[in-house]
């Protein structure tokens, strides 16, 4: 702790996503982290002493920990191995731009590389590539990432794929669309995971994550320890375990704790995960091969439907890993969406197809469906105390809040 304070007594107390000067001081702590010749329980221990300073740390000086113990762990797997990272565009066009050309541009596409290179630096036998899905950008994302990965010489390594062109083609992963518009990242990150795990590949894990830089690629060897070292199927990011470190703006927070209690009503086989949405999860290929050609959710709850068909092909398979996850809203493309209530309803059709119907869920589950926009909005609007007054991971317990309590808040 002594060691971690001294670097970090000159930082500021925040970490500004576009300034380089503040991304590569990460990377500079981090590597003192490691230099002190901690090993990773030595490491995880100053991640929980950080924790419960919190008001006291500089952000900067949590991701390095955790980038600390995600090296660390990827320094002593033995290979080979490989890693397939996944991640959709749409209306990337400024943020993926360097901050010198755009107000707010992260450079995101650069960064990510660079935050893989760290990552398995001095490790040749674990080997990465990355795929980009443009989601029918009409701004032109995809093109703009291609023109980064020729003029940089990446193409041996990063690949864009293009949503609409897989669909014109008829790839069957892609069904049951027909145009790139129906698609909500879930389509595109359903094309790039499958089109990763097509290739075979000795213990090769699949990370799919958000464009921007939310979530430091440079944490991915916390996912593959759980996958390669710890057994599971998949290893999935969260913000809501006691070592998560989240900085989060705006004022989403009761709209999602209203989301997760109403889906852990009818998706009862996930009561130990909270954050579903959280864009950092890693899956063996296999597993991808397995259960990942014939989703039914295209748009934005895709992600519950790949961690229900996880769990229902192995029960004890999935791990909650917590992460350091840093708001990125100055170019956001999804800040002025508002989609609980069409995930809400994507997942009872998850619910009718893969689970078997339960008096109590059947009540949410029609609740969900006769909801319109306006009947959402009032019930946002009135969101009932047990709700509002809990934490989100007492949800999978708690159902003190009954389906008639919640028509009657959003009156009807």
């Amino acid at each position: 702790m002594a060691l971690s304070r001294d670097l970090t007594k000159n930082d500021p107390a925040d970490l500004d996503l576009t300034d380089p000067v503040h991304l590569n001081r990460t990377y500079a702590v981090a590597d003192a982290l490691l230099d002190s010749g901690a090993d990773q329980d030595q490491l995880r221990q100053l991640e929980s002493d950080l924790i419960s300073n919190e008001a006291d740390i500089p952000l900067l000086l949590h991701v390095a920990a955790k980038m600390a113990v995600s090296r660390r762990i990827i320094q002593n797997l033995s290979g080979p191995a490989h890693l397939s990272v996944v991640f959709a565009v749409y209306k990337e066009h400024q943020r993926i731009l360097p901050p010198d050309q755009v107000a707010g541009g992260e450079d995101f596409l650069v960064r990510k590389v660079k935050q893989l290179e760290w990552l398995f630096a001095g490790r040749d036998e674990l080997t990465w590539d990355m795929i980009v899905v443009d989601d029918g950008c009409p701004e032109g994302s995809g093109r703009i990432a291609m023109e980064i990965v020729e003029t940089r010489n990446w193409s041996k390594r990063v690949r864009v794929l293009f949503l609409a062109e897989a669909i014109a083609a008829g790839v069957p992963v892609t069904a049951p669309l027909t145009t790139a518009d129906d698609s909500r990242k879930g389509g595109s990150i359903a094309l790039g995971m499958w089109a990763a795990a097509e290739t075979i590949r000795d213990n090769h894990v699949i990370v799919f994550t958000d464009a921007d830089l939310s979530t430091h690629l440079g944490q991915t060897g916390l996912l593959m320890g759980e996958i390669l070292n710890g057994g599971c199927d998949a290893a999935i990011g969260s913000r809501r375990e006691p070592n998560s470190v989240v900085i989060k703006k705006g004022v989403r927070n009761t709209r999602g704790k209203l989301f997760i209690y109403l889906w852990k009503r009818i998706i009862g086989i996930l009561p130990d995960v909270v954050d579903t949405q959280c864009g950092f999860k890693g899956f063996t290929a296999s597993v991808i091969r397995e259960i990942g050609g014939d989703l039914l959710e295209k748009k934005f709850a895709f992600d519950i439907e790949l961690l229900i068909k996880v769990r229902l092909r192995r029960q004890d398979s999935i791990a909650r890993v917590p992460v350091a996850w840093i708001d990125s809203e100055a170019l956001s493309t999804t800040t002025d969406i508002q989609p609980y209530l069409p995930m809400l309803q994507a997942i009872v059709g998850m619910y009718r197809a893969y689970l078997p119907a339960e008096d109590h869920a059947e009540g949410f589950a029609a609740f969900i469906e006769s909801l319109d926009e306006q009947a959402w909005n009032r019930l946002v609007e009135n969101i009932p105390a047990g709700i509002t007054q809990r934490e989100p991971a007492e949800f999978g317990g708690f159902s003190g809040v009954s389906a008639d309590e919640l028509r009657a808040a959003a009156g009807l």
